[in-house]
């Protein structure tokens, strides 16, 4: 078998990242089994039975990847590959991405392990893996013609590098990177500090997803790769709602969510019912003297941000990206304004000639929601999903932080709808109404304006004595 010493050898020769056709066939037996993923719900978290401990993460909506480990190296083993992501029931999109899954699995390390990642392509072209955020050789850096050769279709690549600082980082293609990365090729990485740190708090929660768009026409199943602006699938893990699962809390438990944004916009993030400070980006934690309460962050694209908070308030409490059309799924954009139009007796002439048709926009987009009319496959409507008082009316960049006080510890199951207390549900006011109060200054001005000057004032004008021709 090849040593560990022979193997940098040959791993020092090629520059970083090598083929691992490179290395005798007797190692390459040795590659770890790749962990194939292809359920759309979200995965407990895999608390490690192998190398230094930590906290686990939960992906949204996805998984971590395992490891094993070897002579004191942490080694994983990544495929590139075509995949199917259920994006939600009802609706598969065709994308590209890690071990079954757009996005691949989370990879969770600790401050200080030496990590290997066999990496291996079974794409119809090239690929490498960017190591977005990580200090390590430039020859790990995952930079296609610049800081490596590109991995062949199917051949493995290996990548290995000391997780030099905690922090919350991300991987994706740096190899024909518009249409890679448009087809879904990214990933979670999270590096644990290896001992307590005066900046990392413990948290009982720790949630990570990644934002990403898609533009997938009704009734196909591809993503135009082309896209730049007009996208019609915003998306949280490839997920959207109500195909997202809640983010289910104990009452009173210190919860962090990690954000990364790999879309073509920014996002501001809103939490519901909570205020919460950004305590890291992926340039690594905040220092407690920069952080301030807010219950609305903006993620910019390639950038990730770290929010935590004490859920300390019951309830199921809305939790989205607060652009109004990133809430929405496969949404045209070229709909016209018709708020206010009258249709009346439209509609029956037109359906002489289209049986089907069906007049909206009249009075808002709400009705959207009851429309029975038949709509492509593989597609989902704009605004879905119902909740305990009727439709949500949402769609896209959207899910639900339930909290609850029963919830058992380390439990991240759905605990189902929020029961509210009598009297704690706003409702419709019947019965006569009470006389508003009246005040003495009720319907005055704050600042009265000054009464004008009962006579005309005469204005004099003095002119400039060199210019009297002007």
């Amino acid at each position: 078998m090849t040593s560990r010493r022979d193997f940098f050898k040959v791993a020092g020769i090629a520059g970083g990242a090598v083929a691992a056709g490179a290395v005798s066939r007797v190692a390459m037996a040795a590659l770890p089994e790749p962990v194939i993923q292809t359920s759309p719900n979200t995965m407990a978290p895999l608390i490690p039975d192998s190398g230094r401990p930590y906290n686990p993460v939960v992906t949204l909506n996805g998984w971590t990847l395992p490891w094993r480990m070897n002579q004191g190296v942490k080694e994983f083993h990544l495929v590139a590959e075509p995949v199917v992501r259920e994006m939600a029931p009802g609706m598969k999109a065709h994308l590209w991405g890690y071990n079954g899954q757009s996005p691949g699995p989370t990879i969770e390390v600790v401050e200080g392990d030496r990590v290997r990642i066999f990496v291996t392509n079974r794409l119809p072209e090239h690929t490498a893996v960017h190591w977005h955020g990580q200090r390590l050789p430039n020859g790990m850096d995952g930079v296609t013609g610049l800081t490596q050769p590109a991995i062949p279709s199917g051949k493995t690549f290996v990548y290995e590098f000391v997780a030099r600082r905690p922090g919350t980082f991300m991987y994706h293609p740096h190899a024909d990177e518009m249409v890679q990365m448009a087809m879904g090729m990214m990933g979670f990485w999270v590096t644990h500090p290896k001992a307590k740190h005066s900046l990392i708090d413990e948290v009982q929660r720790d949630f990570c997803f990644l934002l990403s768009a898609y533009d997938i026409e009704p009734g196909a199943a591809t993503p135009k790769v082309a896209e730049m602006t007009d996208f019609n699938l915003w998306t949280w893990n490839s997920r959207v709602f109500p195909g997202i699962d809640s983010l289910n809390v104990r009452l009173n438990d210190k919860v962090r969510i990690r954000i990364g944004n790999l879309t073509m916009t920014n996002h501001p993030m809103h939490v519901h019912g909570h205020e919460f400070t950004v305590t890291g980006t992926d340039g690594g934690p905040v220092p407690k003297s920069a952080r301030w309460p807010e219950v609305t962050t903006d993620v910019a694209v390639g950038q990730m941000r770290q929010i935590e908070f004490v859920a300390d308030e019951e309830g199921d409490w809305a939790f989205h990206c607060h652009k109004s059309h990133h809430t929405m799924n496969a949404m045209g954009h070229n709909v016209p304004t018709l708020i206010g139009v009258d249709h009346s007796g439209l509609s029956k002439k037109i359906n002489q000639l289209i049986p089907d048709y069906m007049v909206m926009g009249e009075r808002g987009m709400a009705d959207m929601t009851e429309m029975e009319m038949p709509i492509p496959d593989n597609t989902i409507p704009m605004m879905t999903g119902e909740g305990p008082f009727g439709s949500v009316e949402m769609g896209g960049m959207f899910s639900v932080l339930k909290v609850r006080r029963d919830q058992k510890p380390g439990d991240y199951t759905n605990p189902g709808w929020f029961k509210h207390p009598a009297g704690t549900v706003a409702h419709e006011v019947t019965g006569p109404m009470a006389e508003p109060a009246r005040f003495s200054a009720e319907g005055g001005q704050s600042m009265p304006r000054q009464r004008k000057p009962a006579t005309p004032t005469e204005v004099k004008v003095r002119k400039p004595a060199s210019h009297g021709e002007h």
